[in-house]
């Protein structure tokens, strides 16, 4: 892995170069009944927690004084969305620029087995009237090709927000990539299929702390 060397840090953040082919699976503790099902540990839960607290640094000093509205995309986003907001939380209580938080909860379907769809399904409630006049800020676990966040973003946008920023712990590259629309970005990875730390194929491997790479075999056998 290596870091982005620029002034844009917040932008681009971490790149996982195409070479990477992640840690030894013997090095890390995980679920024993996924042994097979993964390949290796594509990125440490502890290298996770440590760029998350790095962004919440970025969006303490983006949002100053205003409030943050924060709209959680589930389900993948969930423990990134905890994560962080937990980070601007302690950062807040350790400084004199206290950022009050309040989290709201979105679902979105946009893969079938590892193929990303073309549509937005938000599942729930599509009234996002709340949003009006807040500064909000967007945390998704995974953007691709942006069509979901597009989607979402114009959807968002119909509320009349006073400001609309995006978090996303990690951003593929693939042909006309989404970074972008992404202020904050943990992780620029090649386009690998990786579950854990939320992320998951059809459910499955959402208890992995680490970010991992599946194997064919574990495609295979969750497969719907």
């Amino acid at each position: 892995m290596s870091a982005a060397t620029d002034n844009r840090g917040m932008k681009s953040g971490i790149v996982i170069k195409d070479d990477w082919s992640g840690y030894s699976l013997d090095l890390f503790s995980y679920p024993e009944h996924y042994h097979d099902d993964i390949e290796s540990v594509y990125i440490p839960h502890g290298v996770i927690m440590n760029r998350t607290e790095r962004l919440a640094h970025y969006i303490m000093e983006d949002f100053r004084d205003d409030s943050i509205m924060v709209l959680c995309t589930l389900k993948g986003g969930y423990k990134f969305c905890a994560d962080l907001v937990e980070f601007i939380k302690v950062l807040g209580r350790s400084s004199n620029k206290y950022v009050e938080t309040r989290v709201e909860f979105i679902r979105l379907k946009s893969y079938r087995n590892d193929q990303s769809t073309e549509d937005l399904h938000i599942v729930g409630s599509r009234d996002l009237s709340f949003l009006r006049g807040k500064s909000v800020l967007i945390v998704e676990a995974i953007v691709d090709t942006g069509k979901t966040m597009k989607a979402l973003l114009k959807h968002v946008e119909t509320f009349e927000p006073k400001m609309v920023k995006v978090a996303g712990l990690l951003v593929k590259r693939v042909p006309n990539m989404a970074e972008s629309l992404i202020d904050y970005v943990g992780f620029e990875i090649p386009n690998r299929f990786v579950v854990g730390y939320a992320l998951d194929y059809n459910e499955y491997f959402r208890d992995l702390n680490h970010i991992c790479v599946i194997s064919k075999s574990g495609k295979m056998k969750y497969r719907i």
